[in-house]
């Protein structure tokens, strides 16, 4: 899947930068014991807490590439509603549903 504009022109302004992101990433997931797909629902969940619609799109579509369902998707993101409140889960469900 080809990344976003804005993400392209971060690279290409900053690209040793975006190296080294896209490096920590992948050292913190091989780093510790969870499974990737694990991680990705971690991540996915922590992208609806800060509302960054971009990332709810990056991390489902990346969970489903490491193996959750849809369900397991969604239900990681509404375990959130006592957290961050049903407006932001409904928002970020429909962002899921984008992907």
């Amino acid at each position: 899947m080809a990344k976003p504009k804005h993400f392209n022109l971060i690279a290409k302004r900053y690209p040793e930068y975006v190296a080294a992101v896209e490096q920590l990433g992948e050292s913190v997931k091989r780093a510790g014991p969870l499974e990737p797909k694990v991680a990705e629902l971690i991540q996915l969940a922590a992208a609806a807490a800060v509302h960054s619609e971009g990332s709810v799109h990056s991390h489902a579509r990346r969970a489903r590439k490491a193996g959750a369902t849809p369900d397991e998707i969604n239900h990681a993101i509404l375990l959130l509603t006592s957290t961050i409140g049903f407006p932001a889960v409904a928002a970020a469900l429909s962002w899921v549903d984008d992907t």
